[in-house]
């Protein structure tokens, strides 16, 4: 993904365009691990000074990882959480703050104050959940070839956590993108070879 693919897809003029019709625009990032989810946001951070929200930072706590959830599609994230401290914090008139989960340490990071902005992106793998969808004014999905998916995991996390992404993650995730709709249901698809 380019300067030159993202403006043949016409992702800053959608934004820009948007951004003069609302008062606040809220653009979601899904996808393929892998393929450039977090990096697309931080250039929209770059360009646009939005906030960040990271649907990482919504993994399900160990508690919640039961048996009949995990089997859900898109269960592997607590989207619940994520619909009561960030959707209603937007979608509210002021400030407001959400409490990270870490999975290295099991527990809440600090929580984050957030300052509503004019452009807000939610990034990551779950983020158009059916239970979050609705709420967008731009969707994004981002695809990446295998090969190349594979190879980035490798680079970035090592070979232990690419078995893991293998065996337990990506194919979660492709169930949860074929069965969810979620490249047909999106405004803007970009695919890395």
């Amino acid at each position: 993904m380019n300067e030159q693919s993202l403006r043949e897809a016409g992702l800053y003029s959608r934004i820009d365009r948007l951004m003069r019709e609302k008062d606040r625009v809220l653009v979601a990032i899904d996808g393929m691990s892998a393929a450039g989810k977090t990096t697309l946001s931080l250039l929209l951070k770059e360009i646009y000074q939005c906030n960040i929200f990271h649907m990482d930072d919504f993994f399900l706590r160990p508690e919640q990882r039961t048996k009949a959830r995990l089997a859900e599609i898109g269960g592997n994230v607590d989207y619940e959480r994520f619909q009561e401290e960030v959707m209603r914090g937007l979608n509210g008139n002021g400030s407001f703050s959400y409490r990270p989960y870490d999975c290295r340490t099991a527990g809440f990071s600090e929580p984050v104050s957030v300052q509503p902005n004019a452009l807000s992106v939610i990034e990551g793998a779950y983020s158009m959940h059916p239970t979050l969808i609705g709420n967008y004014d731009l969707k994004i999905f981002l695809g990446i070839d295998a090969k190349e998916q594979q190879a980035r995991i490798l680079s970035r996390d090592g070979p232990e956590k690419l078995r893991r992404f293998l065996e337990e993650w990506i194919p979660k995730e492709n169930a949860y993108i074929r069965q969810m709709k979620i490249k047909e249901k999106s405004d803007i698809i970009l695919h890395i070879p």
